[in-house]
């Protein structure tokens, strides 16, 4: 069963209701004040306990997404691979030691409204495990490739990317469940108000459970070179995707966009658009991201603070998309973060910042919802 399965949880729940109904049945016939009663006793606790304790292990990592399968639980290190030619794609199977490997971890099987039919009418959606050549981190990734993908027609396509990122704490199949991106950029693309774009989703938390906000750690996790350069050559390597930096995007929600506004600022030569719903323009650091992440660099700070970067940096060559609701607490912060960005952008036309605002809504998936379907239509609209 998967660690993340509704059997593997009906298992855990009957097994402690079991325990408890035991416990209650066994403990008058074991109360005699000798040993072996007194071991009988004992082992009803403990296995009541690690009942319960196993349940709510298994209740906070599927809510949070700390690890997503087994493996990712047991080796999170994963084993690092080497670099493999674009062939699972052309016909051929991915060699043994590929950096993108098919997988069928991660409960994908549990999402029931994602596009239905043969991949040449409804596209396909495939579950992916990448382990970076520069990094070392391995993690699963869901990859949607459109309809046209796998017409003859555009065999010598090379088809745009949005990598999407998901929040902290949370899953990837939270991009899916929670906020249908895929569902949603199928449909548009069906409606024609989307170009044919793959769509790559995955989590900021690659080194779980800490959170690393997408950037290099200095001693420790190395996330943003993760993203940077591990994620796009192992895509690079088995799908037909193009390779200019106005052929990516990045996007991402909460965490996720901040890691999206992030990455892109500051490596425009990756990304030629981004965009972020309800995003921080600064790293936060508490105690999920296990203290400082820039141990106590005040430079090496700085240099991943978006207000700063505009502020005493060139304008980097990217169109940029900053959406919130003007409900926000942080909103104040949000609107002058982009009317500082398009004063840039007046001076530096390569730079261009747009923003969309709800009225009413919170940081919250209702929001996010609602924000997406024109989210994506704009970042639709931004790649080559």
């Amino acid at each position: 069963m998967e660690l993340t399965s509704d059997a593997l949880m009906n298992s855990l729940l009957a097994l402690g209701s079991a325990a408890v109904v035991g416990t209650l049945w066994l403990w008058p016939r074991l109360a005699r004040q000798r040993p072996l009663p007194v071991l009988g006793r004992v082992g009803l606790l403990t296995v009541t306990q690690a009942s319960a304790l196993a349940v709510l292990a298994l209740s906070v990592n599927n809510s949070f997404g700390f690890y997503t399968s087994w493996d990712d639980l047991l080796s999170p290190g994963g084993t690092k691979l080497a670099l493999t030619s674009n062939e699972n794609h052309k016909g051929g199977a991915p060699a043994s030691d590929a950096l993108l490997q098919p997988t069928t971890e991660g409960g994908l099987e549990t999402i029931g409204d994602l596009p239905k039919g043969p991949p040449e009418e409804a596209g396909k959606v495939e579950s992916v495990r990448i382990t970076g050549k520069e990094t070392g981190l391995s993690d699963q990734l869901f990859v949607y490739l459109p309809p046209e993908y796998f017409d003859p027609k555009f065999s010598l396509v090379r088809f745009p990317v949005l990598l999407t990122i998901a929040g902290f704490p949370g899953t990837t199949l939270n991009l899916m469940k929670e906020l249908p991106v895929i569902q949603t950029a199928a449909e548009l693309q069906r409606s024609g108000k989307m170009a044919p774009a793959i769509v790559v989703l995955a989590r900021p938390t690659v080194a779980p459970p800490r959170n690393t906000e997408c950037v290099d750690v200095p001693g420790g996790p190395k996330t943003e070179s993760w993203f940077t350069k591990d994620v796009p050559e192992a895509l690079h390597s088995a799908y037909r995707i193009g390779r200019s930096p106005a052929s990516w995007g990045v996007f991402g929600y909460s965490t996720g966009g901040s890691c999206a506004l992030r990455l892109a600022m500051r490596f425009p030569n990756v990304f030629g658009a981004s965009g972020g719903l309800h995003a921080d323009f600064k790293v936060n650091e508490d105690q999920f991201t296990g203290g400082s992440l820039f141990g106590g660099d005040k430079a090496l700070a700085e240099q991943s603070d978006l207000t700063w970067r505009l502020q005493n940096l060139p304008a980097p060559a990217l169109s940029m998309l900053v959406v919130s609701t003007r409900k926000e607490a942080d909103y104040p912060q949000t609107v002058q973060f982009v009317e500082l960005a398009q004063q840039v952008g007046a001076a530096n036309p390569q730079f261009k910042t747009e923003s969309l605002y709800l009225d009413d809504g919170g940081h919250n998936f209702e929001s996010w919802v609602r924000e997406l379907p024109a989210s994506l239509e704009w970042m639709g609209n931004h790649l080559g």
